[in-house]
Parts: structure tokens; C-alpha cells; sequence
């Protein structure tokens, strides 16, 4: 199984115009990229074309050689999940009903779940750590946790490609270690093709197989190692009081402003 971009060239049409040029590469299963640029270079989308969620402005996504464009919305659903940071509201839903909603592309129109979906979300619910979470009304969670439940909905929906957008940004740095190691584990594990687009500059340094970098409007794909290497990474996140330290693999506040900061705070 092949996810494969052609020319694809994501943005809006008007004047919002291209946002990421076009791009051309393609994933294999079992890949975990992680996705990583500053606030607004468009990541979100970016994967939000990828998915199908928004057309593209140009060039396509294809997924075992097939437009996702042109697949069904249960086509689409049952090839592809997708997780946002979006606060969703299901008022009257455990958690556990928000999981099994993952089964939903492969039900009856009645929604009736078999031994076999029960079993899918059980172990799910487990991968994700959301166990404790299941009897509980949705809503009434924190948004880390309503983030583990999404992510065990989207396991359970057993898709050949994850999409998944920001979802550690509510969690504490154990929580977004653990999730991002076991959805890196879920790829390789299951030959499925996981996307994550982060924050955790470092984190996805470390754990990730492969890097999209999104900034100016151009992605930049590769082993973490080649673009460190290549300057990719100072380029797109380096300012005038944060840079790059490539041999530490760090990000660290730059001279001039710990030297500003010290002179601030020296009685004059």
C-alpha cells in the first residue's frame, strides 16, 4: 500500500490562494511521519487536503493508487482516520460510545456492532490508554483525555492511513511521549501509514522515520539526520531568540538574548 502526493498543491481558492507549493513523494506502510512548522505554515492544511477534508488547488493524493478525492465518504472513512485538536461535543456519549463510533464506516445502517467490532475496540481503547476513561460521560473530560478517547477511536476504526493534527497538544510531556511512541510502535507494528503533525519539535526529531518540514510555502521531506545536515531545520525555526543546536539536537535560547536578558536585569 502506497500513499502517494503528485503535484498536490494545497491552499485555498480566492484570495487565500497556495499555501504549501507542490509537492511529490510517496509513503509506504508502516511509515510514521511526523509534520512540523511554526504556526501558520500550513500543516493543518496541508493534511487537511491529504485526507480529503478540502480539495486541493492543484495535483492529487492517491492511495493504493486510487484519488482520495474520487473514493465514497465510507470509502474515504474506512481507508483513512482523522484526529484534529478540534474540541468535539457529544453530549449523553461515554466514552466508550465515542470509540465504537470508530466501527461506524463498517456497520449495518442500524450501527449494530459484532463480537468482532466489540473485540477491535476493546483492544483500541487498551492501546490507547483510555481503559479508565471508557465508563465516563465524554464531556465530562479534560481535553488530554478526550484526546486519548479520539485516538482509541481512531485505532478502532482500523484505517490504512492516520491523520492526525496537534493531538498531543494537551498533553503533559509524559502523555505526548507515550502517545507518540505508540503510534510510532502502530505503524511499523501494523504496516499502516501514520502522519502526526506536532509541536514537539524534539520529540519528532527523535521518533520520528520520516520529517515534513512546511515553511515558506514548501515542504521539505527526509530523515531527520539529512535535515538537520542540510539547514532545513535551523531555517525554519531559528529567530532571534531561539536557534538550533545541531550537534545537541536541541533548541536553545540564542546568546543575544540571554545577553539582553542579563543586561535588563543588572541595576542601572
Amino acid at each position: 500500500m502506497i500513499l502517494e502526493l503528485k503535484a498536490l498543491t494545497s491552499g485555498y481558492h480566492g484570495n487565500r490562494g497556495v499555501v504549501v507549493d507542490p509537492v511529490s513523494l510517496a509513503l509506504q506502510a508502516g511509515d510514521f511521519v511526523c509534520v512540523i512548522g511554526r504556526n501558520g505554515a500550513g500543516k493543518s492544511t496541508l493534511m487537511r487536503t491529504i485526507s480529503g477534508l478540502q480539495p486541493a488547488i492543484s495535483g492529487t493524493a492517491l492511495l493504493g493508487g486510487i484519488p482520495i478525492p474520487d473514493m465514497s465518504a465510507q470509502e474515504r472513512a474506512q481507508a483513512i482516520s482523522v484526529v484534529t485538536t478540534d474540541r468535539v461535543s457529544s453530549p449523553g456519549l461515554l466514552a466508550r460510545d465515542v470509540i465504537e463510533l470508530g466501527r461506524q464506516p463498517y456497520t449495518s445502517w442500524r450501527g449494530k456492532l459484532t463480537s468482532e467490532d466489540r473485540d477491535i475496540v476493546r483492544k483500541a481503547t487498551h492501546q490507547a490508554g483510555a481503559d479508565e476513561l471508557s465508563p465516563k460521560p465524554f464531556d465530562s473530560l479534560s481535553d488530554g483525555e478526550r484526546q486519548r478517547v479520539m485516538i482509541a477511536r481512531a485505532l478502532a476504526q482500523t484505517s490504512r492511513v492516520m491523520v492526525l493534527d496537534e493531538i498531543t497538544a494537551f498533553l503533559d510531556l509524559p502523555g505526548r511521549v507515550e502517545v507518540m511512541a505508540l503510534l510510532r510502535r502502530h505503524a511499523i507494528n501494523s504496516g499502516k501509514i501514520v502522519l502526526l503533525s506536532s509541536h514537539d519539535l524534539e520529540l519528532s526529531l527523535e521518533l520520528a522515520g520520516q520529517l515534513w518540514v512546511v515553511h515558506d510555502g514548501r515542504l521539505s521531506f527526509g530523515d531527520s539526520n539529512d535535515l538537520i545536515s542540510n539547514g532545513v531545520i535551523e531555517r525554519a525555526f531559528d529567530n532571534e531568540d531561539v536557534c538550533f543546536d545541531p550537534t545537541r539536537r536541541r533548541f536553545a535560547m540564542t546568546q543575544g538574548f540571554r545577553t539582553a536578558s542579563a543586561s535588563e536585569a543588572t541595576p542601572g
